[in-house]
């Protein structure tokens, strides 16, 4: 399958999922028991200059948020990633809130903590974790002032 079909098929999936997410104030509903948060992310195309809005689950961890650029297992990091990175002030929507933040990628000693937490609580990650040669990247959400 091309790249370019592939990500009209994420396109469609995920205007559903950013459609029930508005409709249902961010209550998604997810094939597992006890979902975290989903959020909707909006970035800025590191390239193209262009809004994106990604909806994703998130670890909430006092006021903090962080993301997991898992890619769903992929070899690469997700396109969403590569925007974060170049353009880090965005606006993220939990529940019926939109909310300013700075994205920050975590390192270290916080990457690990947070990492294993989600990897504690999914699997899945610590799996995609084991398969991948990259790391896969953590990313702190912070809220800024608008």
């Amino acid at each position: 399958m091309s790249q370019s079909i592939r990500a009209a098929r994420e396109q469609d999936g995920n205007a559903a999922v950013i459609a029930e997410f508005r409709t249902r104030g961010g209550e998604v509903a997810a094939p597992y028991p006890d979902p975290p948060p989903m959020l909707l992310l909006h970035t800025v195309g590191a390239r193209s200059g262009k809004e994106h809005v990604v909806p994703m689950r998130c670890l909430p961890d006092g006021d903090r948020l962080y993301v997991f650029a898992s890619a769903h297992g992929s070899g690469r990091n997700p396109d969403w990633y590569h925007n974060l990175v170049a353009n880090p002030e965005i606006t993220i929507e939990l529940g019926r809130e939109a909310i300013p933040v700075r994205a920050t990628e975590v390192v270290g000693s916080e990457r690990e903590r947070v990492f294993a937490r989600q990897a504690a609580r999914f699997p899945v990650f610590a799996e995609y974790q084991r398969r991948l040669t990259r790391t896969i990247p953590v990313i702190r959400l912070d809220r800024r002032a608008p």
